[in-house]
């Protein structure tokens, strides 16, 4: 149903905007997590100055109420746009190419800079280029932020297995 739109923004200036944004949000991010401050703070933000692509992946105002899934999970256009990025980020990767997904901004700041209308809302910063190389593992995961879970803390069988939860392992 493609309830997404993809924003090119190519201007230097609209990037340094963009920049501007994030890097607030990434200082407000670490501020609100005082234990580990110094370590968040070593996440860079900088292939928004600087990666080859820069786009912003948007949900559309007034999307159509027949979206198919929406009357019973009304989330399924941010999954449909989740998906689309996943898609981008496959493919990229096949191509040799790095995508980086930013995840922290003022969604109402970075609307308002790109013109977007009213109730349209911008949910992912993507950075692509060409990279030296790939990490053997997700950058998240090799500062400590989290690990990939075993296979049966993911995976269930028929029901919900009793003890499991519903909150992942902290880390």
């Amino acid at each position: 149903m493609q309830p997404w739109r993809f924003l090119r923004i190519t201007a230097g200036d609209s990037r340094e905007t963009l920049w501007r944004i994030v890097e607030a949000e990434r200082l407000a991010t670490a501020e609100a997590m005082p234990s580990r401050t110094a370590e968040f703070l070593k996440l860079k933000v900088e292939g928004i100055r600087d990666a080859a692509e820069v786009l912003v992946a948007a949900l559309m105002p007034d999307r159509e109420p027949h979206v198919f899934g929406r009357r019973t999970l009304p989330e399924m256009d941010l999954a449909s746009v989740a998906c689309a990025i996943q898609n981008m980020w496959l493919l990229a990767r096949a191509e040799g190419i790095g995508l980086g997904w930013v995840s922290f901004f003022d969604p109402e700041a970075v609307a308002k800079h790109l013109a977007m209308p009213a109730g349209a809302r911008p949910v992912a910063i993507l950075c692509l280029g060409p990279v030296a190389e790939f990490p053997p593992a997700p950058l998240l995961e090799t500062q400590g932020w989290g690990k990939r879970l075993p296979r049966e803390e993911v995976l269930f069988e028929e029901v919900w297995p009793e003890g499991a939860g519903g909150t992942p392992t902290a880390y």
